[in-house]
């Protein structure tokens, strides 16, 4: 299919910059509304972060909606997973959120679920950038779509996620909330303390220039000094629009997707709710893959991206998948990926074990990992480059069965990853940078000869 306007995780750029801008907002907003009025009145659900180019397109999106003679439901600001549960309880035909999910405040992007929560159909993506090329009308006065305001969508959300907690009681808890000034600001808090958490928040004051500004999962280095400097149990950080975690001990130690996934995965195990196998990435960290491997659990690497987790776990029918940076999918709970929703996982292995986030993590063992970045003049191929096959090759057998090698061209850019995990941290460090040399001269002589693509 065509992917001018729909990407792997919707549409997204820099605010002012194409497609991003509030005329094409409209015509996206109205070729949506087409399409989804096709069998009859329509109702789509809009959601948005903090940025503060989410009022703009906000107001773009449901006058085309309108014009398209669709209702549209505001939830204001909301996350990304917030919606595509509220899409379902309201009966909505789609959900539309505006973020750019962990990017800075100046990139936006929209990202579509359909009524069930889930991705689009590929046939309503193809249907609705066929209908961006028609020239756009509006509807009889009589016949225009009519907008509301969800007073209560941030209550019914926090009730959802507590919901799937099971009944545990996070009392005498002490936990350090970091909401990365993103979408969760006004509900994450309310589900932990609601619980019986004791909450200490920061980055929950939003003002729509702030947004994952050296705060959230991606950035946890004050996250990490405020657990320290309060003594609490854990940390948890949300990134900007609520679809990532990643948590941090009682120690300061940051505890990353690989982590939460193998121990969301134990707990399933022991409440008997496991079934299947996991999904990962190419990403994912070795360590995962072995303790998988000696608990006799099957374990399957998607592409980099929640949208091939997700079609991992939807061919192979399993409930659990994530990826390293703490987009974790919990099926059996929830349609999409969900910061909140995984980290009452981790805390519910917590209460029921009576284990601290420090003790369930040391069943996996976390290899050591280097990546270098080899960068060359334009994107090149690196598929059946003997050079590049025998320096692979070389390395392996150095690594044994206690490590794996991954070459990852880049989707965006002209350079590709080399990473290497294994046992050995000296012997990682020495052997990636040996592999990435080996890879720069092979790219550069293909350059020269002109056979690069």
């Amino acid at each position: 299919m065509s992917k001018r306007y729909f990407g792997t995780d919707g549409i997204r750029g820099k605010v002012g910059q194409f497609p991003i801008t509030p005329d094409f907002v409209l015509k996206l907003g109205w070729a949506a509304g087409k399409v989804f009025s096709r069998e009859g009145h329509s109702k789509i659900l809009i959601g948005k972060d903090t940025r503060i180019s989410g009022y703009m397109f906000e107001s773009a999106l449901e006058a085309g909606l309108s014009a398209a003679g669709v209702d549209v439901l505001l939830t204001g600001p909301m996350p990304t997973p917030a919606v595509a549960y509220l899409a379902r309880t309201f009966r909505a035909d789609a959900g539309i959120v505006i973020s750019a999910s962990h990017n800075p405040f100046y990139d936006n992007g929209i990202k579509f679920f359909s009524a069930a929560g889930t991705k689009l159909p590929d046939e309503i993506e193809q249907a609705i950038e066929a209908q961006m090329d028609i020239a756009m009308t509006t509807v009889d006065s009589a016949e225009l779509g009519k907008a509301r305001r969800i007073d209560d969508a941030a209550g019914r959300y926090i009730e959802f996620c507590k919901a799937t907690a099971g009944g545990i009681s996070l009392k005498g808890l002490r936990i350090v909330l970091d909401c990365a000034n993103g979408a969760t600001y006004h509900v994450a808090p309310a589900v932990f303390s609601e619980l019986g958490a004791e909450v200490v928040q920061i980055a929950s004051s939003p003002d729509g220039l702030n947004i994952n500004e050296e705060c959230g999962a991606t950035a946890t280095g004050r996250l990490r000094k405020v657990v320290m400097a309060e003594q609490a149990d854990m940390g948890i950080a949300l990134d900007g629009d609520g679809d990532r975690v990643i948590m941090v001990d009682q120690q300061g130690e940051e505890v990353d997707g690989d982590e939460l996934l193998y121990i969301i995965a134990e707990q399933m195990r022991r409440e008997g709710s496991f079934s299947g196998g996991v999904v990962g990435t190419l990403m994912t960290n070795y360590g995962l893959e072995q303790a998988y491997a000696r608990e006799n659990i099957p374990f399957l690497r998607a592409k980099v991206g929640d949208r091939y987790v997700m079609e991992q776990l939807d061919e192979q029918g399993w409930l659990l998948g994530g990826e390293s940076s703490g987009h974790i999918v919990c099926r059996h709970l929830t349609t999409t990926g969900d910061g909140t929703v995984a980290a009452l996982q981790v805390l519910k292995a917590i209460v029921e074990t009576g284990r601290s986030l420090t003790e369930l993590r040391a069943g996996m063992a976390k290899l050591p990992q280097k990546m270098i970045n080899v960068r060359m003049e334009r994107k090149v191929s690196i598929e059946g480059v003997a050079a590049i096959d025998s320096a692979v090759a070389a390395v392996e057998a150095k690594l044994a069965d206690s490590g794996r090698v991954l070459l990852r061209p880049s989707g965006t850019e002209p350079v590709v990853r080399v990473m290497i995990e294994g046992e050995d941290p000296e012997l990682v460090g020495s052997l990636c940078k040996q592999l990435a040399d080996d890879v720069e001269k092979a790219l550069k002589a293909l350059e020269t000869s002109g056979e690069a693509s």
